[in-house]
């Protein structure tokens, strides 16, 4: 089987498991925002932002060097195997212990208990990590997908359950730990025929991959400071209910990038790392994805925008109103974010991770200042709108990045985008005019408006830019 049908196969596999965590995740979220206080999502945000920060030190990035270098040598899989435990094992003990920093930080002590049951997570998911970054490497995505589903499924109901017992944010923690030990004994169980570890440990062999795994956490410091400088700013300003009402509209704006980018990004990369050495088929293959990508994304996102008064209530009940404004503005962070995510797969197929790092550096000393600036005169807004200013900056200086890794793309793109822009806004006009004249509110308004914005950009699509035969080939390679 080729590189390419294996890629549509794989792609079959990871929409199935995409749309249905999907519904469960949203499924889950919907039901969580009625039984639980938005100071509940405020404390495992915070949580959240620490284990997130420890986790980019715990595996190296050796996901990507694993794909990039195509590595098979068992010797050194094993060696990089109980490295990614080791580093595990320390990191649970040390976010064990800062739990009470943590706590007195914020003046939460209901985050000490929260803290030290996640450190779990260090001690459980770097036993199968390996075996995901070998199934991926093999683009056996329908094992991938089995693990995701099989897993989503287990975490949500734990974490549902727990909910109406009354376990309040634990149930969020809980239900997570539920989810990765699932993942991670199925990792086991559908990877070990790729790589069953033997007792070697020799930490000078794997030097390539220690050297392009600690750009990898450079990155990933600087990544993940200038990517959460809002969150721990509105949380230690505001307090956790506003990083409630932040996390919320964040998680609903950011969703479908979320889980529909993965579909193609989980299978571009290892796709693009194989045709490192064709300059030319590379190029065509950013192009598309990139045109994939913000195809399927930006109607959503713009759909969302302008249905926000009418969705939120519906999903979350009452009681979120705050969250409207919000969710105007991460929508235009997450359209230009998802622009901005096939470089990934770019730098690292390219072996050059380092321009990442140099990137978010520029954007963290941009990033941080207006962040501290707007959210000291408008509060909530002024935070989300810094995040929005430092994401278009990040979003231009991708585009030469990536202009400069694989030569000019900026007119077959702009000719793309362009066509996309303009259905986007037909959907736009075509919805308000509803709003104004009919009605925004309650569960028929909503539909009507969902199924307006849907008909026109499909109508648009037809005439504009796909055939049915087109689409019905684009539905097949996903």
């Amino acid at each position: 089987m080729s590189i390419k049908q294996k890629a549509i196969k794989g792609g079959k596999w990871i929409t199935v498991s995409t749309i249905l965590m999907t519904v469960l995740q949203f499924g889950q979220v919907a039901v969580l925002a009625r039984l639980l206080e938005p100071a509940a999502f405020g404390l495992v945000g915070i949580c959240t932002m620490l284990i997130g920060f420890f986790s980019i030190f715990s595996n190296l990035g050796f996901s990507n060097s694993i794909i990039s270098k195509q590595e098979n040598d068992k010797k050194l899989l094993s060696t990089i195997y109980y490295l990614n435990l080791l580093l595990g094992g320390i990191i649970a003990v040390v976010v064990f212990f800062s739990a009470t920093l943590v706590a007195d930080f914020y003046k939460e002590p209901r985050l000490v208990n929260v803290i030290r049951l996640s450190s779990l997570n260090f001690i459980i998911i770097y036993f199968g990590q390996i075996y995901l970054f070998l199934l991926q490497k093999e683009l056996r995505f329908k094992s991938v997908a089995i693990i995701d589903i099989v897993g989503g499924l287990a975490g949500t109901s734990a974490t549902v359950g727990l909910a109406y017992q009354g376990f309040e944010e634990m149930s969020l923690i809980i239900g997570n730990l539920v989810m990765v030990t699932t993942k991670t004994l199925l990792q086991i169980v559908f990877g070990i025929r790729l790589f069953f570890p033997v007792l070697h440990f020799k930490l000078n062999e794997i030097y390539d991959h220690i050297k392009f795994g600690l750009v990898n956490v450079g990155d990933g410091v600087v990544g993940y400071v200038q990517g959460n400088a809002d969150n721990f700013l509105v949380s230690s300003m505001l307090g956790v209910q506003a990083l409630g009402y932040y996390t919320i509209a964040l998680q609903l704006s950011v969703f479908p990038i979320q889980k529909l980018n993965p579909i193609i990004l989980q299978i571009a990369y290892p796709v693009i790392a194989k045709f490192k050495e064709q300059p030319i088929e590379l190029r065509n293959t950013y192009l598309k994805i990139l045109d994939l990508i913000s195809f399927i994304n930006f109607p959503l996102l713009i759909g969302l925008f302008i249905t926000a008064e009418g969705v939120v209530p519906l999903v979350y009940g009452t009681g979120w109103e705050p969250t409207f404004p919000l969710i105007k503005i991460f929508v235009f962070v997450s359209m230009l974010s998802c622009l901005g995510h096939p470089l990934y797969t770019l730098v690292f197929t390219k072996d050059k991770p380092q321009l990442l790092f140099k990137l978010n550096i520029f954007i963290l000393f941009i990033k941080i200042p207006l962040v501290y600036l707007l959210g000291t005169y408008w509060g909530v807004i002024g935070i989300a709108c810094s995040f929005l200013i430092a994401t278009i900056i990040h979003t231009g200086i991708n585009f030469f990045i990536v202009n400069y890794l694989i030569g000019d793309f900026f007119k077959p793109f702009l000719a793309n985008i362009s066509k996309i822009a303009v259905f986007c806004l037909s959907m736009v006009l075509c919805v308000y005019l509803y709003k104004s004249f009919v009605g925004f509110s309650g569960l028929f308004d909503t539909l009507v408006q969902i199924g307006i914005g849907g008909i026109t950009y499909l109508v648009l699509t037809l005439i504009y830019k796909y055939s049915l035969a087109d689409l019905k080939n684009l539905k097949q390679s996903l």
